[in-house]
């Protein structure tokens, strides 16, 4: 079973601007730069606290994935990741719905993505405001942070879906969290 090991951060614009220009001068290389959106499947089986079953579409690729986020006090979250490469990702929301799993969220995100030795960072921007994501073991978590060195980092402990649920619109059954056009 994997295991995704993460912090995110909760950034204001300064943060941001002053983690791109750090991000270079300690060595992270820049490896993309990518619009998502992100459809989060209501059921029976599923508690949007702990588990997500999210349907991300990135330009012509589409990934299934299957969270569930094991307890704990800690900032850095440990959750359980499956995910797989979807060819035809109508098709597989027509199977998830045809299964009795509705669409219950969108949320759009615009998304740096840098490496640093064993590490990912993603900066990202939502419609409700702007993070960091450190994901590596919680040794290089702890090691990125400190060659980062940005002061007053907060950690944001709720996910995306919990903060896009609090932020967006309802349409329907569906609660909407996306950029102005």
């Amino acid at each position: 079973m994997p295991v995704e090991i993460e912090k995110k951060y909760r950034l204001t614009k300064k943060q941001r601007e002053a983690v791109r220009r750090r991000l270079p001068e300690i060595g992270a290389k820049h490896k993309s730069n990518d619009f998502e959106e992100n459809t989060i499947y209501g059921g029976e089986q599923l508690d949007i606290t702990r588990t997500v079953l999210r349907l991300r579409r990135v330009g012509n690729t589409a990934i299934l994935t299957y969270k569930e986020r094991f307890p704990t006090s800690s900032p850095i979250k440990y959750q359980r990741e499956d995910e797989t490469l979807v060819a035809d990702p109508e098709a597989i929301d027509a199977i998830l719905d045809a299964l009795g799993f509705t669409r219950a969220l969108v949320y759009e995100k615009r998304r740096e993505r840098w490496r640093l030795g064993k590490a990912e960072i993603v900066i990202d921007e939502l419609p409700f405001g702007l993070f960091m994501e450190i994901e590596a073991s919680e040794d290089d978590i702890k090691a990125t942070e400190r060659k980062l060195g940005i002061k007053g980092l907060k950690a944001e402990r709720a996910p995306y879906p919990q903060l896009a649920m609090k932020h967006g619109t309802t349409y329907g059954n569906v609660v909407e969290s996306r950029f102005e056009k």
